[in-house]
């Protein structure tokens, strides 16, 4: 397989090919489009606006910050834990102004989740929402960071409307647990801290680390994987290529409901939309439908991101349903199968089709896309440009067109490695003909058959991954923590459909002591973010296994298919 059998395949305005190394940096980019754009809005959020221009002076202060303040070198690692908030560009950015390499962290994340990803990337510095920096607080005295910046809602609020969400935010609606984290700062006094001194350019290359986004991978404890300033670049080059085919350059205000700190919404909202002067309407809480709403019909939107669970849960609102959809161009699906029910759905409701991609962590992450005006449903579309796809077999030979096999994929936006496992890096590309080493095609885990008009369609999971609701639940995970409980003997996890997120976390325990479906879910709920809890629990004497000993996850996922013929 070959990049010219996918460029053979693509429609005539296709982009084929990208420049990888157009800017010597995401700064180098970020430079360039906050000047070309500096008056129009970057971003919105609560109704208030954050312009190019003001993306540019505030990220800079708080780079400045890092820099004389704290004295952070370029290289070392700080930790951002937000949700979809104007401070959220600001402090990306400002962080990689400075050089820094940037750890995205889930808001919703646990303490054991916190300490580990903490530890484990060597972060110094944690910029963390009021909302949940009480957990901070119990974390950070077990890891090396050094400072932490705290902020509110509605910090980049001017004076009153700023004290008017913070207050309700912690007075009325109670989401502000009291916390003291010793020598923390708010961001709003780190920014006029920062504003006194003059923010010292840092001279970036493109083969630098710029965020290390942690994933699972494919399998085994979450690890970070290097995302280089190229990668990113890379991805963005390859989807501004596709979304041209429907956007405009300046004039385009794209929903952003799904997290920033996730890399697919990331990279089209932080990277692709603001490289074309593009606005970002972003959602803090999504989950808030009726908010969401009344979001939606404030605002004019000519773009939607978003992944299949949300999709249904908006169409089947009859608020939404009353939308204006005149002015939707594009809608564009990732990070969990888009099904058929969902996508006529959302034609029906929108007078719009939904353009489905595929991608990983480790890809920056898109890795093929249905061209706008070329979709077909049912598939994850062709390769992006400058990318080659291929899949192979159990013992990594090449399989013909049409033949399913584990999807490998080789371009420019292929991630560095894992952060300090070389061993897991190795293990995650394909060898070379001798079987050493070889870091070109990533191997997916994904079990794919690439059609001979060069689109791909995904037909099964190599490994045991579950998604929920387009987040990645890893078993093992699931089952070490269960198996702590004083009561259980063995477990084993896999997922189970589900009508609103997709899959579901099923667990199957074999019980030693007095335990119930609810001691199980309570235990999980001190030690697992929300959505890797398990919604079902069976109690079984007995798990099947190997002659070895070894749980049988996917006997255990054939019976529940049978159960659902």
């Amino acid at each position: 397989m070959n990049e010219q059998f996918f460029q053979d395949r693509y429609p005539k305005n296709y982009p084929g090919t990208i420049d990888a190394d157009k800017y010597s940096s995401v700064i180098d980019l970020f430079d360039r489009f906050v000047k070309r754009f500096d008056q129009r809005p970057a971003f919105l959020c609560l109704d208030q606006q954050l312009t190019f221009g003001e993306l540019d002076r505030l990220s800079g202060q708080f780079a400045s910050y890092l820099q004389h303040d704290l004295q952070l070198q370029p290289g070392d690692r700080l930790a951002i834990q937000l949700p979809n908030i104007l401070q959220y560009p600001v402090v990306i950015f400002g962080a990689m102004r400075a050089g820094l390499i940037v750890v995205n962290t889930n808001p919703l994340y646990t303490e054991r989740e916190m300490e580990h990803q903490f530890n484990d990337s060597g972060v110094k510095a944690l910029v963390v929402l009021a909302n949940m920096a009480s957990k901070a607080e119990k974390v950070v005295p077990r890891t090396g960071i050094k400072h932490v910046i705290v902020t509110e809602i509605g910090d980049m609020h001017p004076f009153l409307k700023r004290h008017l969400i913070n207050a309700v935010l912690k007075y009325v609606k109670k989401q502000v647990p009291a916390y003291h984290i010793a020598g923390s700062i708010s961001l709003r006094d780190a920014l006029s801290k920062g504003a006194a001194q003059p923010y010292r350019k840092v001279e970036l290359q493109n083969d630098d680390v710029a965020v290390l986004q942690y994933t699972g991978g494919t399998t085994g404890v979450a690890k970070g994987a290097m995302l280089t300033h190229r990668n990113l670049i890379a991805n963005m080059l390859q989807c501004h290529g596709l979304f041209a085919m429907a956007l405009k350059e300046g004039v385009e205000t794209a929903v952003a409901p799904l997290p920033l700190y996730h890399i697919y919404a990331f990279t089209v909202h932080c990277m692709v939309l603001l490289e074309t002067g593009n606005c970002s309407l972003l959602i803090p809480n999504p989950r808030d439908i009726p908010g969401f709403i009344k979001t939606l019909q404030n605002n004019r939107f000519t773009a939607f991101v978003g992944l299949n669970t949300l999709f249904v849960a908006l169409c089947n609102n009859p608020d939404f349903r009353a939308l204006d959809f005149s002015g939707l161009k594009l809608t564009i699906s990732g990070g969990m199968a888009l099904t058929s029910g969902a996508a006529k759905l959302w034609n029906e409701v929108t007078g719009t089709d939904i353009a489905e991609g595929y991608g990983m962590t480790e890809t920056s992450p898109v890795v093929s896309f249905n061209p706008p005006g070329h979709i077909q449903l049912g598939t994850i579309g062709m390769p992006v440009a400058s990318t080659v796809c291929k899949t192979v077999d159990a013992d990594g030979n090449d399989l013909p067109i049409g033949e399913p096999g584990e999807l490998c994929v080789k371009g420019p936006q292929v991630m560095k490695g894992y952060w300090k496992r070389e061993a897991a890096t190795d293990e995650s590309f394909l060898p070379d003909a001798s079987g050493q080493p070889a870091r070109e095609w990533l191997r997916t885990g994904d079990i794919a058959v690439i059609q001979d008009d060069g689109y791909m369609r995904i037909v099964d999971r190599k490994k045991d991954m579950i998604i929920v609701s387009g987040f990645n639940v890893y078993p093992n995970e699931v089952e070490d923590v269960i198996a702590l409980h004083p009561a259980v003997t063995e477990v084993a996890a896999i997922g189970v459909p589900d009508l609103k997120s997709s899959e579901a976390v099923k667990v199957f325990v074999v019980a030693k002591g007095d335990v119930n479906e609810a001691d199980i879910r309570a235990w999980c709920k001190e030690r697992l973010t929300a959505y890797k809890i398990p919604k079902h629990v069976e109690f079984r004497s007995e798990l099947p296994k190997t002659n070895v000993g070894k749980i049988l996850r996917r006997e255990l996922r054939d019976e529940e298919k049978a159960k659902q013929a």
